[in-house]
């Protein structure tokens, strides 16, 4: 009968989309969105810590959206990530005033460098920082700027004002991209920029890029990670958050680098379990 068919194949489209949204549903649970800074992706750490978590908790997948901390802060306000791990200190305290945040975790450190061509044509090797900035604007040497509202440009925005200078000018090059892009552009044209220690060590056999000045107390580096208010996987996001600030997270988090540099990259700040 035409009527039972219709009947029929009605069903088995019900079915269909039924079985459609059920793998919807479970996708969305086991996956894990996680929005963080380009130097913690560029340095390699993630390629380490990840399958790890992926072994241990089969149950999740971790889905990586590499962008500046302020772009990672933005995504996670609209809902669009379940964790943040990100490097901008004052931008996380409002993300967590603001009711963006449930859980916030100092999870590691290192620290920022400045670095420019061996030549050092500004001399700014061994200054303090400020006064290293002082000499390559006087100098108009080129300077690269991440220019995209991450830790490292809110840092570097911070040391200029610090510093008392305005950088202004074609020597001042703003780029609007990543740490490893930023570096890249910096030995091209025999500039100086700020980086992260560890994207610097990770990428520095394909650059002309010496560490200039390093260890002045304006360069420590400190990364958090957050759980945030608007994330779809709550469950998911506490199981990486709390794994990255346990033991075993720790423990590799701290040895990452070692075997390769002769020195961790990053130092481990979560306290022990």
């Amino acid at each position: 009968m035409p009527g039972r068919a219709l009947k029929s194949r009605g069903q088995a489209l019900l079915c269909a989309c039924l079985i459609a949204l059920a793998v919807a549903c479970e996708s969305r649970e086991r996956e894990v969105i996680l929005a963080c800074t380009t130097s913690v992706e560029d340095s390699g750490l993630l390629d380490a810590l990840l399958p790890a978590f992926s072994t241990q908790h089969p149950g999740y997948t971790v889905k990586v959206i590499a962008v500046g901390s302020g772009e990672a802060l933005a995504l996670a306000e609209r809902g669009d990530a379940d964790v943040v791990i990100a490097h901008s200190p004052r931008a996380e305290e409002q993300f967590m005033a603001e009711g963006h945040g449930r859980e916030r975790t100092a999870i590691m450190a290192n620290d920022f460098v400045l670095v420019g061509p061996a030549a050092d044509p500004a001399r700014v090797r061994g200054q303090p920082v400020t006064d290293a900035l002082r000499s390559i604007a006087h100098a108009a040497a080129p300077f690269v700027s991440r220019a995209d509202d991450s830790g490292t440009h809110a840092r570097e925005r911070s040391l200029w004002r610090e510093a008392g200078v305005e950088p202004a000018g074609t020597w001042y090059m703003e780029i609007g991209q990543g740490m490893g892009e930023a570096l890249r552009i910096a030995s091209e044209r025999a500039g100086y920029t700020i980086s992260d220690r560890a994207t610097y060590l990770a990428l520095s056999r394909s650059l002309l890029l010496d560490v200039l000045v390093e260890g002045d107390d304006g360069l420590r580096n400190v990364y958090s990670v957050i759980t945030t208010a608007r994330g779809r996987n709550r469950t998911g996001a506490d199981s990486l958050a709390g794994w990255l600030a346990g033991a075993d997270g720790q423990r590799r988090i701290g040895t990452f680098g070692a075997e390769q540099f002769g020195r961790s990259l990053f130092e481990p700040l979560a306290p022990a379990d």
